[in-house]
């Protein structure tokens, strides 16, 4: 039986612009982009085809396999990675693009010894089962901390919109996320 070709995405993430590409001249076949960007606090230089997502130059060329490749198509959640601060979905974007900007992944957020309070929030509040969907679900809960959203769980339930879990701990998540929440609020 023969195999149908498989329709490519055309979805684009419109909030990263692509500055490192526009800037390059055209690329032949086999040519690189080589661009910096600073990857949880250290500058990384990295010469890769230009058509290299965020979420591959993080996963293969990095090491940083805590951001998670899910549907790859930028509608799953899993691969959030903050670039300056803003929640974007790593597999929409090209690692190029990001020149010059500042990353912060999973592994950025926290350590073993010091957690990031959602972090620690999350195994309190069992915001997790499979943990397959927590990384992108934590990047998102953090972004979060800082954007203007309401106060209600419907609020944050909307604001995490993006990121999907497959085991439905949607509830645990929002709990997690409210917690911190109110004790950032308590703390001002």
């Amino acid at each position: 039986m023969p195999q149908r070709p498989v329709p490519q995405s055309k979805t684009t993430h419109t909030d990263t612009p692509n500055k490192a590409l526009a800037s390059a001249p055209a690329q032949a076949d086999g040519a690189s982009v080589t661009f910096t960007m600073t990857v949880n606090g250290r500058s990384e230089t990295l010469s890769l085809d230009p058509r290299t997502t965020l979420l591959d130059a993080l996963r293969e060329h990095l090491h940083l396999t805590g951001t998670k490749k899910g549907c790859d198509h930028g509608q799953c959640g899993a691969c959030t990675v903050h670039v300056n601060g803003r929640r974007v979905n790593s597999c929409l974007c090209f690692a190029a693009a990001c020149d010059g900007d500042t990353i912060t992944t999973i592994e950025g957020i926290g350590e073993v010894e010091a957690l990031h309070p959602l972090q620690a929030a999350f195994v309190e509040c069992d915001g997790y089962q499979c943990g397959y969907c927590t990384a992108g679900q934590l990047m998102s809960a953090v972004a979060l901390l800082d954007e203007p959203i309401g106060p209600s769980d419907d609020d944050v339930r909307e604001a995490m919109s993006g990121n999907l879990c497959r085991c439905g701990a949607y509830q645990n998540i929002v709990s997690a996320i409210q917690s911190v929440r109110a004790n950032k609020s308590s703390a001002k």
